[in-house]
């Protein structure tokens, strides 16, 4: 190097040595390689992971299709309010599945734990969790039913209703007497005894107002309570559907003549209330001369309210009775009765029912006199 020359002077960089190299190139390798191999233990533990989740799915799969633990039909309640995990412990109890939590997964896999409907439900034997849980999303529970005939009080109405198994609850306070329908009533195990009463007197309100609306003008009725009340008066004198027409017509006509309606059925509602009459107890003079305010033999007009609950029949009878005169009628004997105008022809026809019962030993039947 020249002392004064335009070169800058450089200070020389040592070498690296081949030891150094050595110690540096494997540090790299090794690195490299440790993350390679834990790169590919995360990713075969990922598969693994993988497969594991498939085999389960599909074991559970396998295990919520198929044959159930079932071997004879069974029926399942499914409470009102119940929760998935309710119904699942529940019907596993019952041996209608297998296992409460697969039936739980595969129902909330199907997005369908807001889709079971409460409800009695049957299943066959070897029924799947999927037809488990198919029926109960249906909603296509077992039906049971009540019935109330026609021209039954309150009192009888709750005394069927308190002996049916499959109702549930408290009866609620005593209806009004007339304001339930009589009729086959249809539900699902676990209603409850108010909910029902509560439908039959819905229905007889909406029955009795449709009626009422149609009826024919100028009925001695002054309103809804005493249209029921007439009702119910036929619905008790006859349980022949084509007869109450005629038979509403004689009430209609007493009424439009201030005469006493003397109905037996009201006798007997004064004395006995609606529990009925025992029926080895005959009506008798004193009965008939009781003072009740249901004693249709002794006031005039209608009594204060319903004797028993109308059904279609009898209401639309009232609301459109038989174009007639008559005044009077009385069992005929057959089943029937026999209708007339005038006090005369009335009482031949008892003298008639009179005969028939002496000859066959029956027990005389009531006649609407005055």
């Amino acid at each position: 190097m020249t002392i004064g020359s335009d070169e800058t002077v450089r200070e020389p960089v040592p070498a690296e040595t081949t030891a150094e190299r050595h110690r540096r190139k494997p540090r790299s390798r090794s690195a490299r390689n440790s993350f390679v191999a834990f790169l590919s233990f995360c990713v075969s533990g990922a598969l693994a992971l993988a497969l594991a989740a498939a085999g389960v799915v599909y074991w559970g799969k396998t295990e919520f299709e198929g044959a159930g633990p079932l071997q004879q039909e069974a029926t399942y309640l499914v409470p009102k309010g119940g929760g998935l995990d309710t119904i699942a412990s529940g019907l596993e109890r019952k041996g209608i599945i297998s296992d409460a939590r697969i039936f739980e997964y595969g129902v909330r896999f199907e997005r369908a734990a807001s889709q079971l409907k409460a409800g009695e439900y049957a299943f066959a034997p070897g029924a799947s969790m999927r037809d488990v849980m198919d029926t109960i999303r249906s909603g296509n529970a077992i039906l049971h039913s009540v019935t109330i005939p026609e021209g039954w009080t309150v009192a009888q109405i709750y005394a069927r209703l308190a002996a049916d198994d499959t109702l549930v609850g408290d009866l609620p306070p005593v209806a009004p007497e007339g304001s339930l329908l009589p009729e086959t009533y249809k539900f699902t195990r676990g209603l409850s005894r108010a909910e029902l009463v509560s439908q039959m007197s819905a229905a007889q309100s909406k029955l009795v107002a449709e009626i009422w609306k149609g009826r024919q003008d100028g009925l001695p009725v002054k309103d809804v309570g005493q249209f029921v009340t007439l009702a119910s008066i036929v619905e008790k004198e006859t349980g022949i559907d084509s007869e109450r027409p005629h038979v509403a017509s004689v009430f209609v006509n007493r009424l439009r003549k201030n005469m006493r309606l003397q109905s037996d059925p009201t006798i007997i509602y004064g004395i006995w209330g609606g529990a009925g009459k025992p029926s080895d107890e005959p009506i008798r003079q004193s009965h008939i001369a009781s003072d009740t305010p249901y004693n249709t033999y002794v006031i005039r007009g209608l009594p204060p309210g319903p004797i028993a609950n109308p059904g279609r029949a009898a209401l639309e009878a009232v609301a459109h009775p038989l174009d007639t005169d008559d005044l009077y009628f009385v069992a005929d004997g057959t089943g029937g009765h026999a209708f007339s105008k005038t006090l005369d022809e009335h009482n031949g026809n008892v003298r008639r029912l009179r005969e028939i019962e002496r000859r066959s030993g029956g027990v005389p039947a009531s006649a609407s006199t005055e």
